[in-house]
Parts: C-alpha cells; sequence; structure tokens
C-alpha cells in the first residue's frame, strides 16, 4: 500500500545499526522522545484516550501481552495490542480483539500519521525528526483510541524510557525480565539496562515485575524506581523448574490480578494467546522445525530445556542460526555447544546483522559444527538435505529470520513446504 511505501522511507531502527560504537553507520539513535510526542499532539494526543497495560522486558513481553488481552477479552473487555516486531506482515503489530486490524483502517492512520509528520517538516517542529517507529506509533494509537477499546496493552519496541511507546501513561507496567542485549543504546549491564526499561513506570500505576530475585542488582533498581515515582510494585518469581510458557503465564496472571481478574486465563488461555515465532511447531514434509526468536543466551537455554520434552523431537537438532550484530553471539553459541547436531550460520543480509562467514568463524571457533548457509532458504534446504543425520530442525536468534522461513513451511505433518 501507497502509506507503508511513504512510511518505509524513514529512519527504521529496527533494521540499522544503533550504537556510536557501530562505524558502518553515520548515525544513531537519538536520545529525546520529542519527536514522538509531537507527533502525537498533532494528531490530537489518541493516547490520552486510553487505557494502557505498558510491557518491557528483553524476552517474553510479546506472549505476556497476548496472554494478558487474553484475560480482559475473557472478563468482557474490548482489547487492543500493539506489539513489535512483526515475523511476516506488519499487520501483526496491531490487533483489537484478537484479530489484526484490516488494511484500509492502517492506511488511513498511516497517512493521517505520515502527514502529520509532513506538517511537522514544514513548521521545523520535533516531529520533523519522527522515524518509522515513530509513526507507526502514533497510527496504531490513533486507531486503537478511535476503536474505542477499553484497554490499550502496548508493548515496547526497545528499552522503555525513550522507546517511542512511552508517550502513553499505563495503570500497569509490566516488567518482564532483564538481559544483556542492545547493550549500545541501554547500556552495559542488566542494571543500567532495567533502568531503561523501568523508565515506563506511572507515578501511582502498579509495576508488575519478574526481573529476577530481590537481591539481584537489576530488581533492586525496578524496586528504587518504583519508590521513586509512587509506584507499587508486584514482584512474581517463577519456580525455576517452570517452563517459558508457565512462567509467562504467571506474570500474565499476575498482571491481571491487579486489575481484578485473578482467574482470567483459566482454562486454554495459553493455546488461545500463541504467536508466531515463539516456540512454534511447523512441519517441512514429516520433518519439524520449532521456530523461536530466543536471542539472548538465557532464553535460548530455556527453549532448549522445553523442547526436550516434546515427544516429536528425538535427538539434537539442527540448528538455523542467524543474528545480530549486537548480540551476545558468545554467549549463544556457548548455550548451544553439546546440545545440537550442527550449526547453520545465515542472515538476511539487511541491517545490522552478522554475516554468515563471521558466525560460522565463531560457532567453529567454540568446537561447534558450523557451515555457512548464505541465505535462509538455502540453509533450509540444507537442513532438509537427505543425508541429514538429525531428525528436527530449530530455526532461532531472530524474529526477522524466522518471519523469512515461516511462510515456507507447512502447518501440520506431511502438508508439504
Amino acid at each position: 500500500m501507497a502509506a507503508l511505501a511513504r512510511l518505509d522511507l524513514l529512519v527504521d531502527w529496527e533494521r540499522r545499526a544503533r550504537g556510536r560504537a557501530d562505524r558502518e553507520e553515520k548515525a544513531w539513535m537519538r536520545q529525546t522522545l520529542e519527536p514522538a510526542r509531537d507527533l502525537v499532539q498533532r494528531l490530537g494526543a489518541p493516547q490520552t484516550r486510553l487505557r494502557c497495560i505498558h510491557l518491557a522486558g528483553t524476552k517474553g513481553k510479546g506472549s505476556v501481552a497476548s496472554l494478558i488481552a487474553v484475560g480482559l477479552r475473557r472478563s468482557g473487555a474490548r482489547v487492543g495490542v500493539y506489539a513489535s516486531p512483526h515475523v511476516e506482515s506488519i499487520h501483526e503489530r496491531l490487533r483489537i480483539d484478537g484479530q489484526p486490524v484490516g488494511e484500509e483502517v492502517l492506511t488511513a492512520a498511516l497517512t493521517r500519521a505520515l502527514d502529520a509528520r509532513e506538517g511537522a517538516v514544514r513548521e521545523s517542529s520535533a516531529a520533523t525528526e519522527a522515524t518509522w517507529f515513530d509513526v507507526l506509533t502514533a497510527a496504531a494509537l490513533l486507531v486503537l483510541a478511535e476503536a474505542e477499546v477499553d484497554w490499550a496493552v502496548v508493548e515496547c519496541g526497545l528499552g522503555g524510557r525513550l522507546d517511542s511507546t512511552n508517550v502513553i501513561r499505563s495503570e500497569v507496567a509490566v516488567l518482564t525480565n532483564v538481559d544483556l542485549e542492545h547493550t549500545e543504546v541501554l547500556g552495559p549491564t542488566r542494571a543500567a539496562i532495567a533502568l531503561e526499561k523501568a523508565g515506563i513506570i506511572e507515578p501511582g500505576s502498579v509495576v508488575v515485575s519478574s526481573v529476577g530475585l530481590p537481591e539481584d542488582d537489576a530488581a533492586r533498581v525496578v524496586a528504587r524506581e518504583a519508590v521513586r515515582v509512587g509506584a507499587r510494585l508486584v514482584t512474581v518469581n517463577p519456580a525455576p523448574e517452570l517452563s517459558l510458557e508457565e512462567r509467562n503465564v504467571a506474570l500474565a496472571r499476575a498482571a491481571l490480578a491487579q486489575l481484578g481478574l485473578p482467574d482470567a486465563l483459566e482454562p486454554g488461555a495459553v493455546s488461545e494467546a500463541r504467536l508466531p515465532g515463539r516456540l512454534e511447531k511447523r512441519w517441512a514434509g514429516a520433518v519439524p522445525v520449532v521456530l523461536d526468536g530466543a536471542h539472548v543466551p538465557r532464553s535460548l537455554d530455556l527453549v532448549l530445556r522445553d523442547l526436550q520434552a516434546d515427544s516429536e523431537l528425538h535427538g539434537a537438532p539442527t540448528v538455523i542460526l542467524g543474528m545480530g550484530r549486537d548480540k551476545d553471539v558468545e554467549g549463544l553459541l556457548k548455550v548451544l555447544e553439546g546440545r545440537v547436531d550442527r550449526v547453520l550460520c545465515t542472515s538476511l543480509g539487511t541491517g545490522p546483522v552478522l554475516s554468515p562467514e563471521a558466525l560460522c568463524e565463531r560457532a567453529r571457533s567454540r568446537g561447534l559444527p558450523a557451515e555457512v548457509a548464505p541465505d535462509p532458504a538455502t540453509a533450509l534446504a540444507m537442513a532438509l538435505q537427505s543425508d541429514r543425520t538429525s531428525p528436527w530442525v530449530l530455526v532461532t536468534g531472530s524474529l526477522h529470520l524466522i518471519g523469512d522461513l515461516r511462510g515456507k513451511l507447512a502447518a501440520s505433518r506431511n502438508a508439504g513446504c
């Protein structure tokens, strides 16, 4: 659509290197919310007409957001969700009552947001610098406000304090966890990253956090920020033996309890809330292919642990791996040691990604059986070749990588690919 073509002319930090340390890029992410604030004001401040739940965290926030939305819908509420990134279609990012908004609705809102940005350019106001994500966020808030949803469940794109979504004012903030990622933007330690993510906590609100145990540095930061702004902190520490899904449910249930809905997720909410690319099993003929966008070591470790319990997955997988240059490459590769048959290193070839050759070299230096696959389609073909020794495939490291391959796989066994 024409609006998307206009949108794609803007700076998209999901597809670019973001930090000053990356000398291949001449720009870095700005350090102010003013362009986003100016843009939503030009659209009539739609965020002020919304009751919001705001989510930040390294991993799991999309799944927790979806679970919270399911719980709210079960209570009879009309619920909008704004999430990122998408796997295959931009329409995945904006859902009302569980369904992606239609192209006509999204096009109209994007056009208004883009026109507002052009007005800012003419007047040289702050929204002149509005990015791809600023404009999409403003359009999403406009759609949700005009749909008169009872609740807007909003997921941060990156960080929290300076994320475009932080133009909203939330009644409940949810912090899923904190691991080292985007360190060139968010800071070099978990405590520094926690401070950025805790920037979504509003005065007088409730913050539901599973960032860590009380003695954890990052958890201390969250607790201190809650006290500083006058928010009430609810801490959730799921038992270590719980699966990823069980941890997400525990956190979503705690958030819903703050809204007087402690039992809204019983029963069957997990299947209703499933998202593409999160522990998703698809098929290439009779070969199971699991898609999960884990991009930090702790998450990948939990994914591999959880998949051991799947009766359809036997032995060590072939892993199709691609990741951004800003990820903890060594940490992710260490998690794979001794747990995989081989690693096929690949890349979409665009944006701030690690090249297949560089990733393969680092994998081999750790003793992993690794091969270069120049693109995702080649990687999938290599994983499925007739002389393979692994009975299943795991695609991981990047939701963008998963989005490229997902459409090539079937939703059920023996359906072809």
